[in-house]
């Protein structure tokens, strides 16, 4: 491993770089870092590499801007851990306060009206494709399919997102030891520690926007989010639109869809949510707090990550907080579909976009980029849909 002040300065140019031009979402960084760390510098081999993606796998949070944070690590320790992290982040933040300032300044406008018209639709039908990706992986058995049905039906019902993801951790690792029990597994290893999932009964309250409360929302996220990303929509959507109301399901998506055109993090996400509710303030709060889980885990979760690979019980209960995560992003989907998809036109637009994605694997920002500007040259359909 590495230290000196020069593989700092690499790092950070590698990983500005990622964080200014990696669109396409977590499987496109995650391919984008291959080529810059493996291929092109050497720095890791090929088997290192899908080490630490299986490390960022095990832990809740952002998996392409956790394996940044693992492959600084790697190379250059602590300080690497915060270069490669911060690096990565900082440009999508920057990125999406501009488009946040816009919107705040001209969200009003016609146009700007028209562009999240075409790109909401989009957005549906982005979120569909991960989840029909993430599906086929995802659901190896009929049990685990039950239970991301059953997460699905239980989140449609009012179930708390914690509690759901406990839900299904349980299952899956009940199911795991029922097997052993029959003899049909070998002896289990150690059992997964779902971090941050003991706050499956925390709620909070309505309570008047601040910046704290803020942090806390966000820090909450970041802490126990498994899955995916497109997760985030649920954590929000009950978090900002139903309990405490500072967000409208059409600002929650509007600020989804800014995540998919930009590049980075999708979780730069919260970045505009906190901007349109605060400011620069709230946007930096809200950033902070959902990212800082992540430095955190990779930093206390390194040691024991050979050993949690190894361990049968502890892929049985992640399993089932992953397919117990598929069902949250149907449910949520289907909730956020019925304000975007509100005429023929945005139905179609989100059916041939999922069909691209589907069936080609066509680049989401393309999509959404397509979406805007269909958004602005249909203005009837637009205000016939308002």
């Amino acid at each position: 491993m590495a230290n000196g002040g020069g593989d700092l300065m690499e790092l950070a140019r590698v990983f500005l770089k990622l964080g200014t031009t990696a669109f396409g979402g977590p499987a496109a960084h995650i391919a984008m870092m291959e080529e810059e760390v493996v291929r092109r510098r050497g720095w890791l081999t090929h088997a290192e590499f899908l080490d630490l993606l299986g490390a960022a796998n095990l832990i809740p949070g952002p998996n392409s801007t956790e394996l940044a944070i693992h492959i600084g690590h790697r190379r250059a320790g602590w300080r690497g851990l915060l270069v490669a992290g911060t690096a990565f982040i900082v440009p999508a933040m920057l990125i999406v306060i501009a488009l946040a300032w816009a919107y705040a300044r001209y969200g009003s406008l016609p146009e700007a009206r028209g562009l999240m018209y075409g790109i909401k639709p989009v957005v549906i039908a982005v979120v569909v494709q991960a989840l029909w990706a993430l599906g086929r992986t995802a659901v190896r058995s009929w049990i685990l399919g039950i239970v991301a049905v059953a997460a699905g039906i239980a989140s449609a019902m009012g179930a708390p997102e914690l509690e759901v993801l406990l839900f299904g951790a349980v299952l899956g690792l009940a199911h795991f030891l029922a097997r052993q029990s029959r003899g049909e597994l070998g002896p289990a290893g150690g059992v997964l520690p779902l971090v941050g999932s003991s706050a499956a009964g925390v709620s909070i309250a309505l309570i008047p926007f601040g910046l704290w409360p803020l942090f806390l929302v966000f820090l909450k996220v970041g802490a126990v989010l498994f899955g995916s990303g497109y997760v985030l929509l649920a954590f929000l959507r009950t978090d900002l639109v139903e309990r405490l109301h500072w967000l409208t399901e059409a600002q929650l998506l509007e600020a989804v869809a800014v995540g998919q055109v930009t590049p980075g993090p999708v979780f730069t996400t919260a970045t505009f949510i906190g901007y349109i509710l605060g400011g620069i303030p709230a946007a930096l709060t809200a950033t902070a707090g959902i990212f800082l889980p992540a430095f955190a885990y990779v930093a206390a979760s390194g040691p024991l990550v050979p050993h949690l690979r190894r361990s049968p019980a502890a892929g049985a209960a992640l399993d089932g907080v992953i397919v117990a995560s598929l069902g949250l992003i149907g449910t949520v989907t289907w909730q956020l579909g019925r304000s975007a998809l509100v005429d023929p036109l945005t139905t179609c637009l989100a059916g041939i976009s999922a069909f691209l994605l589907l069936r080609y694997k066509l680049n989401s920002a393309w999509l959404v980029g397509a979406g805007a500007l269909i958004g602005l040259m249909f203005p009837t359909w637009n205000t016939m849909s308002r």
